[in-house]
């Protein structure tokens, strides 16, 4: 079940934070890195964070468990697909696949873009299932080497 979560309250912040830092050290081994910035963002960031979260959660002994959070901000009719995180033990589930798909079907938007690590393949394999494409490189002040992609929206 995707819902939208209310990241101003410190306990869900919490629970985004988890699945946070959880994901992300998954991916600064897969990328090779010790400093990896999302990993630096703290509870209070995500609670005065500007965008939206939703989360894919379960029901699990009659309790609603978060597996998986996308951050969105849509600015007119553009999506930026801030973070995609999903708990390791939900990996190749699906569930990324289906944030994805909610976030390109459930706005009023033209396109969306977001940004990962080149050596991220594993997201890039997914985001291009999705039809987005590459269209810029570059390598930020933390050394990390990333990659933008788009895709066009059609209703």
């Amino acid at each position: 079940m995707i819902t939208k979560l209310e990241h101003s309250n410190e306990v869900v912040a919490e629970q985004i934070h988890t699945i946070f830092q959880n994901s992300y050290k998954v991916e600064a081994e897969l990328i090779g890195v010790l400093d990896f910035p999302p990993l630096s963002r703290s509870v209070s960031d995500i609670v005065n964070a500007k965008t939206a979260f939703y989360g894919f959660s379960f029901i699990d002994s009659d309790n609603h468990r978060l597996a998986a959070v996308i951050e969105i901000e849509i600015d007119e009719k553009h999506l930026a697909i801030d973070s995609l995180t999903v708990m390791p033990n939900f990996f190749r589930k699906g569930i990324a696949d289906k944030l994805i798909n909610y976030a390109l079907t459930s706005f009023d938007i033209d396109a969306a873009t977001v940004e990962t690590a080149v050596v991220n393949k594993p997201a890039i394999k997914l985001y291009e299932k999705h039809g987005f494409m590459k269209f810029k490189r570059w390598t930020p002040s933390h050394g990390i080497e990333k990659l933008a992609m788009s895709v066009e929206v059609t209703c």
